[in-house]
């Protein structure tokens, strides 16, 4: 495993980080769930996310017994919670104080644990004042329910009004966001932050890398049995997912991937670590083998030249305006 600091704090976080939307309490129960995270703590990973909304909190409860049942040490562990939707009560979602704090301290009970290392705003709250945000939030790192803070699918504006908050009243500033990005879904992460990760340090924790799991190649002639678009009340996705120009996209990235001996999926996943500005790329799965396929993304990098990604450049067709910050490794 390689690990790189979250944007430019001193906190490293594995490359490929494991998440539990949808999965944890949805697809699988604590057991295949234990399995799934000792792989991938096996192969070094060591941030693992959550989120309140998740499952209805169950995939947190799940997360924290799994922990305590493994005996883990805490301090090897980077683990995350994500607030806004936390119930039905009218204090019960958004980013205000009442909420930001009532809802993580019940995270941490769910967790069974004292503290996260890091906890996002999960969306922008249009109600609730940025700065009221931004001191609730400020409260949780200096009181110790967190370590650092940051944002979920916030605008550029948005980040940045919170960081000039934050310093103008000697606030905690946010450090990391988590936007959804993939092959797909490039503009927020590859444009609109790049003036942020020199700005303010800014760090990205993201999501849905594989598509939904369109990017696995697995949805290419339907729906499997089991998988994600499959799932009771995850219908929504289909129409997301399920777009017929981009599953011929697919299917030439799945030649691409043969060519590199190795799955589509593993492309995806090694295409999104050859971005620099992506601290660490949330994986999820429902099966232990895949988590070992998902793991072995990281082999794949460095067989991405300069011509391997221009093809892919020229598959994609959809590079935004301002050119990604690439690297070859």
């Amino acid at each position: 495993m390689k690990y790189r600091h979250l944007g430019t704090s001193g906190l490293k976080v594995s490359a490929l980080s494991y998440g539990s939307w949808v999965t944890f309490g949805d697809q699988i129960d604590t057991d295949r769930a234990a399995e799934c995270m000792q792989i991938a703590y096996d192969h070094g990973v060591n941030f693992f996310d959550n989120a309140e909304a998740y499952s209805g909190g169950q995939s947190e409860r799940m997360m924290g017994r799994i922990v305590q049942d493994k005996g883990w040490d805490r301090s090897d562990l980077v683990v995350s919670t994500k607030i806004f939707w936390g119930g039905d009560g009218p204090n019960d979602r958004g980013l205000s104080r009442k909420h930001v704090v009532e809802g993580t301290t019940a995270a941490l009970e769910r967790l069974q644990m004292d503290y996260v290392d890091l906890v996002f705003c999960h969306r922008p709250d249009l109600e609730t004042p940025i700065e009221e945000t931004v001191r609730a939030m400020s409260y949780l790192v200096e009181n110790g329910y967190a370590f650092y803070w940051g944002t979920s699918e916030w605008s550029a504006e948005q980040i940045r009004h919170a960081h000039a908050v934050a310093r103008r009243e000697h606030l905690v500033p946010p450090t990391m966001e988590q936007p959804q990005y993939n092959m797909f879904h490039r503009t927020r992460v590859e444009r609109e932050y790049a003036p942020l990760y020199d700005d303010i340090g800014l760090g990205t924790t993201i999501w849905s890398p594989l598509a939904s799991g369109l990017l696995t190649g697995k949805y290419n002639d339907g729906i499997p049995e089991g998988s994600r678009l499959a799932t009771e009340g995850y219908e929504w996705l289909q129409d997301q997912v399920l777009i017929e120009e981009r599953l011929d996209t697919v299917r030439q990235l799945t030649d691409v991937a043969k060519d590199l001996d190795c799955t589509t999926a593993q492309l995806a996943l090694a295409w999104c670590l050859l971005n620099d500005d992506v601290s660490t790329v949330i994986t999820g799965a429902s099966k232990p083998a895949q988590v070992e396929e998902n793991m072995q993304a990281l082999d794949v990098v460095d067989r991405i030249d300069a011509d391997v990604e221009a093809q892919i450049e020229s598959i994609l067709d959809n590079e935004p305006a301002s050119p990604p910050n690439f690297r070859h490794q």
